[in-house]
This record gives C-alpha cells, structure tokens and sequence, in this order.
C-alpha cells in the first residue's frame, strides 16, 4: 500500500489499481454474456451448421441419387468441398460473433442506457476502457470459433468428410488468437462510425458482402479465373482469416503465403485498436 497526503488528509490508494479495475471491468462484461449462454449458442452454431448441413449432407446426397449440384463433387485436388468449407465457416463464425459482442453493447452503453458515463469513472484511462471492450469481444469469438468445431467435423455424407491437419496447432492457435482481436477490433471501429439506429444495416451492407467474398466457400486462389476480382476481394479482412485457418488445417490447399497472412492481422490489430481507441475516447469525452 502507498500512502500520498493531500490537503493534509491521507489517501490510500492500493497498488495495481488500474490492473484490478480492468479485469473487474472485463470480468462484469463476460459474467453478463454468460447469462446470455443459450443466445449466443444459438447464434454461433446457427449458421456455420445450416451451411454444413445443407453443402456437406443435402446436396452430396442429391447428386449421389441422380442430382446435378457442383457441390456434390471434389475440389479438383480430390479434395471434399467440406474440407474447404471448414475454415471459412470458423472464420465467419469468429466474426460474427466478434461484431455482436463487441458493437451491440457498446451501441446500447453509448446511447439507450448512458452505462458507459459509469465506466468511465472507472480508475482506467479512457483508452484502456476501449481496449477492454475489444478484448471482452475477442474472448467471445474466440469461444464461437472453437464451439463451431464439432459440428463442422461430425456433420457431413458419407465420403464427405473433411481432412483436417492439426500438425500446425502452433499456426491454428496464433490464428485463433489474432483473428478473435481483429474481429472484435474492427466492431470496435464500426461502433465509433455507425449511427446506433442503424445497427441492423451492418448485416445488410457489411456482414453479408464480407461473408460471400470472404474466401469462405473457395480458397483464393480459385479466383485466379477471375483475375480483377482476386484482387478486389483483398480488400476484405476475413480473407485473410479464411486463407490464414486454410493454411493451419488444410495446407494441402493453396493458400496465401502465411507470413503475409500474420503480416496483414497483426498490423490490422494494430491499426484498428488504435483508431477505434481514439474515436472512442473522442466521443466519450464529448
């Protein structure tokens, strides 16, 4: 314990105080999203097993009873269209999830309830306060993209199944990690710049374009046939976490090389934590 007097009156003020107030603050945000288990369940299988379902059961089934669907049949490495379709859909999970953990309550904190006027009390930098928001919303998509696994493995036809390689657990782990913090960062960013009101946009104007050119449902060198698209498409992060979880469970697919994969996350953490911190600490102040 440190004493400083002031006025003639001791304070005592605890070391690690900022440390403490931190993890108390992330401790509430994760002990509210644990009352809300059974939604966000729901939300993070929802869509990657109905996508499972229906690329990796229904239709190999229907083009094994006579049907004509492309998604019947291999990559042309004889690769099962569910091997590619793992990684996409761990990704998409990770940042769907990254964006409802992150934005929604820092939408509602901001404008319905005035929480964040509380927080802000909080013996943390304004900045730190931020960062605890983002980190709260990594924890969440991390969790979403590994409760995606099971289902990606086990739901499938018969000769169906995908081929996973967990020799670069190293590689799976980091990938993990840095999207989670992306994803949860760039919510961060879409809070500061989105009108609240407007909060259900984001799927419409965002979330849905990202999905369909995120390299989720085809690795990104398919795209070569399509030579101005490959390159516009780059332009969209969850490239880079499709093609980074491609190269850590499917490295038999061609990829973009990792080190530009971990280049291109770790620098849009930085990027994206930055900006949003000081767009947060903007609009709180005024």
């Amino acid at each position: 314990m440190t004493t400083v007097a002031i006025a003639d009156e001791a304070v005592v003020r605890p070391r690690g105080g900022k440390a403490h107030a931190f993890v108390t603050l992330l401790a509430r945000d994760l002990r509210v999203a644990r009352r809300d288990l059974v939604s966000f369940s729901i939300r993070s299988i929802m869509q990657p097993a109905l996508f499972v379902f229906v690329f990796a059961y229904v239709l190999p089934r229907l083009g094994s009873h006579g049907g004509a669907s492309p998604f019947a049949a291999s990559h042309p490495g004889g690769i099962s269209f569910s091997t590619i379709l793992v990684p996409g859909l761990i990704a998409t999970s990770i940042l769907v999830q990254g964006l409802m953990a992150t934005t929604a309550p820092l939408m509602m904190e901001l404008s319905y309830t005035r929480e964040i006027e509380d927080r802000v009390l909080a013996p943390i930098p304004t900045w730190a306060l931020s960062v605890e928001k983002i980190v709260a919303g990594a924890i969440q998509a991390l969790l979403a993209g590994l409760l995606v696994f099971p289902f990606v493995l086990l739901i499938h036809a018969k000769g169906q199944a995908p081929t996973l390689d967990f020799s670069r657990w190293w590689l799976l782990v980091t990938v993990l990690l840095l999207a989670s913090v992306f994803t949860s960062a760039f919510a961060m960013l879409l809070g500061m710049v989105i009108d609240p009101r407007k909060l259900s946009t984001i799927f419409a104007i965002i979330v849905v374009p990202m999905t369909m050119l995120g390299c989720v449902y085809y690795p990104w060198a398919q795209l070569s046939s399509i030579r101005w698209l490959q390159y516009v498409v780059l332009l969209n992060p969850l490239v880079y976490i499709s093609e980074a979880l491609r190269a850590a469970l499917t490295p038999e697919i061609k990829y973009i090389h990792v080190w530009i994969l971990l280049l291109v996350l770790c620098g849009g953490i930085a990027l994206t934590v930055t900006i949003a911190s000081r767009a947060f600490v903007r609009r709180v102040v005024d």
